[in-house]
């Protein structure tokens, strides 16, 4: 039986300064590229621990809205959101090419994250920006999105990515953080939350329901307080279940 393995990803460059000890556990990270938070300094400690830890690079694009961390959609034309997209993944290419390292993947962060999933305008940008990249780079998407078939249909390789610290809706949203149920925050629970989805490709949603999905990569926020106690026993209860981190 050909053995499971999954990515485990976590959003950093975000100010927390938790990545020296967040990355050992990681096979990729989504380095905040100046958008709701980061600069060239940031990017550039996070790309080194990245290769030291053998850990592929993502750019973390938002809304530009340092002030909201870019947690609020931020109204502005397809025009003005492609550049921003667009410039905030130009500045982490310009210093991943300075450091030798190549830009492995996409993931949206925050607003733009949530309501690419499905605003069809809006998830039309960032396949827009994807296409402007003449690099072969994968976008992190939710299962069953807008802008996971967006993606299908234009070719752009995908991975599909589930939330460890995160609970669901029924309809694969993710539980509002104004909700007191939205963030899962002991360990055990994470680990049988993910452990079902990678085993069963199956979600068990707050109502109780257990709804399809599918999972490539896990991700981790690396803003949530517990997150290097859960990363660290998420990661060595997989390993123990037979599933390979990649």
């Amino acid at each position: 039986m050909e053995r499971l393995t999954i990515d485990m990803n976590a959003d950093v460059g975000e100010g927390v300064g938790n990545e020296p000890q967040l990355l050992p556990y990681l096979s990729s990270c989504n380095i905040a590229c100046g958008g709701h938070a980061g600069d060239k300094t940031t990017m550039r400690k996070v790309v080194a621990l990245a290769q030291k830890h053998g850990v592929k690079v993502g750019a973390h694009p938002s809304f530009p809205d340092r002030a909201n961390f870019g947690r609020v959609a931020v109204d502005m034309s397809s025009v003005a959101l492609f550049t921003s997209i667009k410039e905030q993944i130009d500045t982490l290419l310009t210093v991943l090419d300075a450091m030798h390292e190549p830009l492995h993947h996409i993931k949206p962060h925050g607003a733009l994250y949530n309501l690419a999933a499905v605003d069809t305008k809006i998830a039309n940008v960032i396949i827009e920006v994807m296409k402007s990249i003449a690099l072969p780079v994968k976008l992190y998407v939710p299962y069953q999105s807008v802008i996971a078939k967006l993606a299908l249909q234009n070719n752009i390789p995908i991975l599909y990515e589930v939330f460890a610290d995160r609970n669901y809706n029924e309809d694969l949203t993710l539980v509002s953080r104004t909700s007191e149920a939205a963030i899962i925050h002991e360990p055990e629970a994470v680990f049988k939350h993910v452990y079902t989805m990678i085993n069963t490709h199956k979600v068990t949603v707050l109502n109780g329901k257990e709804i399809p999905i599918k999972a490539d990569t896990i991700c981790i926020h690396g803003d949530n307080p517990e997150a290097l106690s859960l990363v660290k026993h998420l990661r060595v209860q997989l390993e123990r279940y037979g599933i390979a981190i990649h």
